[in-house]
């Protein structure tokens, strides 16, 4: 099997084949952090992890680079709200963003380089375009020449004509055309500044990324990830900025996932209908949001609501259940004898399938369903009056390698019960034998209320938290 990616540069299917054999560049643009992350940042959050899980489990070293944006207009504003400055905002959201990774079961990027701390060659980058006369100052501000760069549009699929009637661009007269985006914004009276060649200011939003990824990744990425709508124009403006000054493609593939729409409407702040991620946390599993984000392919939009998220948790519960059943039936089995050749065959095809649908383009709702077929062998089996242990375990084992990279399950010790529970578990297996069948319902239901629930199965009263 080979693994193919959507190219967006090339709107098709390309064999994936990194520059150097068991290494990936990686860079997918990370948060501007002047608030919380809401639900449409979560998705290439949980996305592209799950991209870096699956080559990391095929045998791939990552490096993995998402960006903080931590200065900029939004954070100007928010530090304005809040009566304090904009290193103090960046800090507070970029705790909140580790903490909503977290949550999330996500681990931490391989870097997480930040615009403030890159300032000198960021500033060097745009100097360098200035040189090569692709960039021009006026006033203090710094622009780049869009109409320069040949390829303009070729990520979007526009031409710099199309892009020009197209495309709504603030009328700024110290550009020399209407197209041209900036490099370096002049600063303010009373903002945040650092001292450049074209005085006091700051850097414009599309070229901190070209910089960084430069910097902490080479000339080429070998996969260049974001939302769609960073696709034009910060996208399409980073392969202006980088190409001219390298002469190599920015990114040898480009990704993109889809919005997020919240009750079949565009989630927007005119609307108020946004979903904070921290908020989301409260509400449900983060193996039922991981499933979630997961079971629509990246590519295609994704519509979140109360019934798709309880539809996401229902089908995380099923899975668990069928873990937990396996591992409290193994306690309980004597025999233990090599596993059949049809058993392994059938749990072959399952990882096989597995794999075929992550090799295309990280398919992960079809891979969600080789769970499904594996949960199935797993209640089939727990069917039978005798069962082996090796197969337990071979299902077991197949269920770690297929739920490594999705994670829509979390093998978690139970907690101990405090006294009063393990009172009242006592008390009910006391009246199930004096069919006291009244009592031992009350105290189920008053468990459950607890956060209890028990599970009455042919191996005995097992139970486990909601």
């Amino acid at each position: 099997m080979t693994l193919q990616i959507y190219n967006t540069m090339s709107r098709t299917k390309e064999d994936f084949v990194p520059q150097e054999p068991g290494k990936v560049k990686m860079y997918v643009c990370g948060p501007t952090v002047y608030d919380y992350i809401h639900i449409g940042n979560a998705r290439p959050v949980i996305f592209f992890d799950t991209v870096r899980g699956y080559l990391e489990q095929t045998g791939h070293e990552v490096n993995y680079v998402v960006n903080f944006t931590d200065v900029d207009d939004k954070l100007i504003r928010k530090a304005e709200q809040l009566g304090t400055d904009v290193p103090h905002v960046a800090e507070k959201f970029i705790a909140a963003y580790y903490k909503d990774l977290e949550g999330l079961g996500i681990p931490k990027a391989s870097s997480n380089p930040r615009v403030t701390e890159n300032m000198p060659l960021i500033i060097d980058f745009i100097r360098e375009l200035v040189e090569k006369d692709f960039a021009y100052e006026n006033g203090g501000d710094v622009y780049y020449r869009t109409g320069k760069f040949a390829e303009y549009g070729k990520l979007s699929k526009q031409n710099l004509q199309e892009l020009q009637f197209g495309i709504r661009i603030g009328v700024d007269e110290r550009k020399e055309h209407p197209e041209d985006f900036v490099l370096w914004k002049a600063a303010k009276p009373g903002e945040i500044f650092w001292s450049s060649p074209w005085g006091d200011g700051r850097p414009g939003w599309h070229i901190e990324c070209s910089a960084m990824a430069r910097e902490y990744l080479g000339d080429t990425l070998d996969i260049h990830g974001g939302g769609q709508d960073l696709q034009f124009p910060h996208h399409e403006c980073e392969c202006a900025q980088s190409e001219v000054l390298t002469g190599k493609p920015l990114a040898n593939y480009w990704m993109h996932n889809g919005f997020i729409r919240i009750d079949n409407e565009k989630m927007s702040k005119s609307l108020g209908n946004g979903v904070l991620v921290k908020d989301l946390r409260n509400q449900y599993k983060r193996e039922a949001i991981r499933y979630f984000m997961l079971s629509t392919h990246y590519r295609n939009p994704l519509n979140f609501t109360k019934d798709t998220m309880e539809q996401a948790q229902n089908s995380v519960d099923r899975i668990a259940n069928s873990v937990g059943n396996l591992k409290h039936r193994l306690q309980a089995v004597s025999v233990d004898q090599a596993v059949s050749a049809e058993f392994a065959a059938r749990l072959e095809q399952i990882r096989q399938q597995y794999h075929q649908k992550m090799q295309d383009d990280f398919n992960t709702p079809d891979a969600i369903t080789a769970l499904f077929e594996w949960a199935g062998e797993a209640n089939q089996l727990l069917q039978q009056d005798v069962v082996n242990a090796a197969d337990i375990r071979a299902l077991l084992e197949l269920f770690s390698e297929l739920n490594a990279v999705l994670r829509i399950y979390t093998d978690a010790e139970p907690e101990l019960l405090d006294e009063e529970i393990e009172r009242l578990i006592v008390e009910r297996n006391e009246a199930r034998k004096t069919k006291n069948w009244a009592r031992a319902d009350e105290i189920r239901d008053e468990l459950s209320a607890q956060g209890i629930l028990l599970e009455d199965t042919a191996q005995g009263m097992r139970w486990r938290r909601k």
